[in-house]
């Protein structure tokens, strides 16, 4: 191996790499004997077309351009599509009506998600959001799957719903939720109007009813979220549910988006599930497969088809013998892999931090199999943390990452206080300390880090985009970090308070406290407040078309870097919004940002990349 700065090494994974070729894979569903998903493709502007494979053929497209599956319902979307024997329905990107093949089959002017097509065929249940002179407007519809008349309501007065699944008997089960709670917060279950499950302090989700007509859900009722199942006979009010195979472990995830599938009905019974990584049948030894991680749940006659990855391989549509642990893989995101010579494998640790609290993360040392660095030294650091503060670090193969530890930069990736995948008091150590819980953990997982000799204590970055964006963003007063990257990040919590969507409009009031009562609390955790205390170079990363955090809010942060003069650097992107999706971006996001920490940290990348120009004082 060759001796090199850490920081210099040449590594195959450049920023052309993360984008040629390679897709993000997601909302995988069965139809038959026909699997379908989305694939979100970078080389196409980020449109989303619809996937069909059926055994014995290539994957097809299913939407010709320009068509592109994607609702902006909650602005997150998710549940883009749904299809019955053979038909498509999808919510087309550029008008978000719904469409049955190249066909608009609703109205203009309102946006549909998360549908689901009725036994017969004949209708279709989907989530409808109107933004109108009087606010956003959500409720539940059902409309002819022939578009021959106009959406009929079925559900409305709740803030939001998610879910419509329809049952035996024409039955329609569904979620339903108020401001000012998020759907990890409260959330209860209906049937026809009816609550079956939850409350104000019971997350509950993906309502589906099972093949002898039994309604099941997820919960975390106990503290973590569980399978439950209630019926088929008598009816469905009244007990709450019974636990299945119940376990201190998370079968769900928040509901950030639409869609999620983590657990299905095989046709000779039993319960396909995934949980803190695995996959199984519910109640038994999880599978041994070479996965660490599964979205996208979904039987597939005697098999299970799913979405999976693991450190060392990308994410891919996968179908599952669960009788011999056999995987056949029908599509991965990215067709050439990564030798895994310049792959890092995360390891979990866990570090004392705040309040005699403990803390999560991954941690990913550099490693590339043809250089190591001078025995010196040691390499430096960057911290990362999901944005959503309900997130969690996934230990999916994120080239992203690799990017960095194959260039000879550690790693690590915060699930501080308030992330998912711990249980729900783990979830509510965040309530009212965002912005404090969450920088002490990232600044104690790099002490972590630095006291145990693993990286070099006086190289460590702090970088994060959306909400960790403004993590790092005040992480960087604490004098702990070298420099700092915010991408689309938080700036300013009063205006996000008053300048967001309507599907977070209140998601402050429990993280922070309520507006416009907690006023002083938004100011002092937001990181314009502090800027004048900025003293470390920071790079920061906007979409000029983001209507999550506006890019007033970045412009704000770097007119006070410069009144503060703080070295820094700013780059925007037409077309862009929250979250980058154009292949272009990408590579000038991870290109330049890199340049950035070489100019601040004192190494010189060994790519052939455009120098980011940063302003000084």
């Amino acid at each position: 191996m060759a001796t090199l700065p850490y920081g210099s090494w040449p590594s195959p994974i450049t920023a052309a790499a993360l984008v040629e070729r390679t897709v993000s894979l997601s909302g995988l569903q069965v139809d038959g004997d026909a699997l379908l998903w989305v694939e979100a493709r970078p080389a196409e502007a980020g449109r989303q077309v619809i996937v069909r494979w059926q055994p014995g053929t290539e994957p097809v497209d299913v939407l010709p351009a320009p068509f592109s599956a994607r609702t902006t319902v909650h602005e997150y979307g998710g549940g883009p599509f749904c299809a019955h024997a053979g038909t498509v329905y999808f919510s087309n990107f550029a008008d978000q009506r719904l469409y049955r093949g190249d066909r608009p089959i609703t109205p203009a002017g309102a946006r549909y998600a998360d549908g689901d097509v009725s036994a017969d065929g004949s209708q279709l249940a989907c989530v409808r959001e109107r933004h109108t002179d009087a606010g956003v407007l959500n409720d539940i519809v059902v409309l002819p799957t022939d578009g021959s008349a106009e959406p009929r309501v079925v559900a409305a007065g709740h803030d939001f719903y998610a879910s419509p699944r329809f049952g035996p008997g024409g039955r329609l089960a569904w979620l339903a939720w108020d401001h000012p709670r998020m759907p990890w917060d409260g959330t209860v279950v209906e049937v026809d109007g009816t609550v079956v499950a939850g409350g104000p302090e019971e997350s509950v989700g993906q309502p589906r009813w099972a093949p002898d007509g039994a309604l099941h859900w997820i919960s975390d009722r106990t503290g973590w979220w569980n399978v439950y199942r209630q019926g088929p006979s008598g009816p469905l009010s009244g007990e709450q549910g019974k636990a299945l195979a119940p376990k201190d472990a998370e079968f769900a995830g928040p509901d950030w988006v639409f869609g999620q599938s983590t657990y299905d009905f095989l046709p000779a019974g039993g319960i396909v599930a995934t949980w803190a990584g695995h996959l199984g049948i519910l109640g038994h030894e999880p599978l041994d497969l070479p996965y660490t991680s599964f979205s996208s749940v979904r039987a597939y006659g005697d098999k299970v088809a799913a979405i999976a990855a693991s450190p060392t391989r990308a994410p891919a549509v996968v179908v599952i013998d669960p009788a011999t642990g056999e995987v056949d893989v029908v599509r991965t995101s990215r067709p050439n892999p990564v030798d895994p010579g310049y792959l890092s494998t995360p390891r979990p640790i866990t570090f004392a931090t705040t309040g005699g609290s403990r803390a999560h993360a991954l941690f990913y040392p550099p490693a590339n199999q043809d250089h190591d660095g001078p025995a010196s030294d040691l390499p430096p650091l960057v911290v990362t943390s999901h944005g959503g503060p309900t997130a969690q670090a996934s230990t999916t193969l994120e080239l992203r990452t690799q990017f960095w530890t194959s260039r000879g930069i550690a790693v690590v990736d915060v699930d501080y206080r308030g992330s998912s995948g711990y249980g729900r008091a783990y979830r509510k150590q965040l309530d009212g300390q965002w912005g404090v819980a969450d920088v002490d953990d990232c600044v104690a997982a790099a002490r972590h880090l630095a006291a145990a000799g693993e990286v070099d204590g006086r190289r460590m970055v702090v970088r994060g985009s959306s909400a960790s964006g403004l993590t790092a963003l005040l992480a960087l007063t604490t004098g702990v970090f070298a420099a700092g990257a915010s991408l689309y990040g938080v700036a300013d919590l009063a205006a996000l308070a008053t300048d967001t969507h309507k599907f977070e409009a209140r998601y402050l009031d429990g993280l922070v406290g309520p507006w416009p009562e907690a006023a002083e609390t938004y100011r002092q955790r937001s990181p314009i407040t502090h800027a004048g205390r900025l003293s470390t170079p920071l790079i920061i990363f906007q979409g000029l078309d983001d209507k999550v955090v506006p890019p007033a809010q970045a412009e704000v942060l770097v007119a006070a870097l410069r009144r503060a003069g703080v070295p820094h650097a700013y780059l925007t992107f037409e077309g862009e919004a929250h979250g980058f999706r154009q292949a272009a971006t990408i590579r000038r996001v991870v290109e330049a940002e890199l340049s950035f920490y070489g100019q601040v940290l004192g190494f010189t990348p060994a790519d052939d990349i455009e120098p980011v120009p940063i302003e000084r004082p």
